[in-house]
């Protein structure tokens, strides 16, 4: 049996408080648990004492049986000083997708070609201007 140290939700709505339990990896997210080890609540401020509970010796025991925390409580171990964890590095994180890279060179596409007529309708009229005046000429004689 693989064993998890995760989150389980509670609380109401839009109001998050999570127990920090140990329990079978396939067991469902809010369902039955080994044992709670800590608490967590978001809602608190991030300095508050209370945020997160953790009862240190039972995690030590836990993590020494092999159970596997998930990102988030690795996170909040990392925090406490309990398990180290090894940043991520994602370089491609702010980067778009292939869509998004696709409609801005549509969109810069078409700017462009608007700045090229733009240029072109400015660069006519100040040549046809001189040949008008000259064909009115001829037509008014």
């Amino acid at each position: 049996m693989s064993v998890s140290i995760r989150l389980s939700r509670g609380g109401a709505k839009k109001r998050p408080y999570y127990k920090i339990v140990v329990s079978n990896s396939r067991a469902p997210r809010d369902g039955k648990y080994l044992e709670q080890v800590g608490t967590y609540n978001p809602v608190l401020a991030k300095e508050d004492e209370n945020r997160v509970r953790l009862v240190e010796d039972r995690v030590r025991y836990w993590l020494g049986v092999g159970a596997q925390p998930t990102d988030r409580v690795a996170r909040l171990l990392d925090k406490a000083g309990i398990k180290e964890r090894a940043a991520t590095v994602n370089p491609n994180k702010a980067e778009p997708g292939k869509k998004a890279k696709d409609r801005a060179e549509e969109k810069a596409e078409k700017l462009r070609e608007a700045e090229e007529a733009a240029a072109a309708a400015a660069a006519a009229p100040a040549e046809e201007a001189p040949a008008d005046a000259a064909a009115e000429e001829s037509t008014e004689a």
